[in-house]
């Protein structure tokens, strides 16, 4: 599992827009960490490396976005308030999967019957509050996200 150190939030940004250029229809990329640990912000250079229209914010209080106008939909999901796997079944991700790029933050442990194959990224603070640099764990299921997670460390 590769850990990549991402000193500011623009670094965070140049991450997402890497992984954006990686991803095709189909794809699930899992997000775990702390309140302000780079989500969101993650996701907006990932909907930039999509091409799609900005801006993109938080989905926290109506739980999913949809972003078009990219190479790819993009469907962004805040999975913080979702107690169980059949709240997220209610919300019917299953049916624009294929189609589109799924990003669910907070999904761990809620999302992973949507597939097999899925990207995880893992992102903690420093450890000083005035001290921008994150971390992100790479982790995955499925061949195909080996070769993407090497292309991300670059």
């Amino acid at each position: 599992m590769p850990e990549l150190t991402l000193p500011t939030a623009a670094d965070t940004n140049a991450l997402g827009q890497r992984l954006g250029q990686h991803v095709r229809a189909g794809d699930l990329v899992v997000l775990t960490g702390d309140l302000g640990a780079g989500k969101t912000t993650l996701v907006q250079g990932l909907a930039a490396g999509l091409g799609a229209p900005g801006p993109v914010v938080s989905p926290t209080f109506v739980i999913a976005r949809v972003y078009r106008g990219g190479r790819l939909p993009l469907v962004h999901v805040d999975a913080y308030r979702l107690g169980s796997s059949v709240e997220v079944d209610d919300l019917d991700l299953d049916a624009d999967l294929a189609d589109s790029v799924t990003v669910v933050e907070w999904g761990a442990g809620l999302v992973e019957s949507l597939s097999e194959e899925r990207l995880q990224l893992a992102l903690t603070r420093g450890l000083d509050e005035d001290d921008e640099t994150r971390h992100a764990v790479v982790s995955w299921s499925g061949d195909r996200w080996a070769e993407i997670a090497d292309a991300l460390s670059e």
